[in-house]
């Protein structure tokens, strides 16, 4: 098991797994019990779930991914600019699968996110937590 885990790959895929499914139950109270009623209301709780889903992931993936230290604040202005782009690609989609194509919120949310996890993994990798091999600790 420790061989498995020694793997970054496989911890980005836990803490991805960890992350996707917090967000999505976030994206889901808010969707059914906050916003049920408001006109495009999932899209305020794709905000509010992206809030949540991007402080939990920096901390996971900097603590137990990519296992760095230091330069904290320009790792995470890095990591919220891979997050925009995943957030952007949420934004269009979402609105594009529920009401053109008619797929529920909460599926297409879900499918998005798995789409939207898988690209993170390199934009996170080869630039929010990219260290020079002598900086590189894990």
């Amino acid at each position: 098991m420790r061989r498995i885990l020694r793997d970054q790959r496989v911890r980005f895929l836990a803490v991805g797994a960890t992350n996707t499914a917090v967000n999505y139950l976030v994206f889901s109270f808010f969707t059914v019990w906050v916003f049920a009623d408001v006109y495009l209301g999932y899209l305020n709780s794709l905000a509010l779930s992206y809030v949540v889903g991007i402080t939990l992931a920096f901390v996971l993936y900097r603590r137990f991914v990519f296992v760095v230290h230091g330069h904290v604040p320009r790792d995470f202005a890095r990591f919220v600019s891979v997050y925009l782009v995943a957030i952007g690609i949420n934004a269009a989609a979402l609105p594009l699968l529920v009401e053109v194509l008619l797929v529920p919120p909460l599926l297409a949310q879900l499918v998005i996110l798995l789409v939207t996890t898988l690209l993170s993994f390199f934009g996170h990798k080869k630039f929010s937590f990219r260290r020079s091999s002598e900086q590189s600790e894990g």
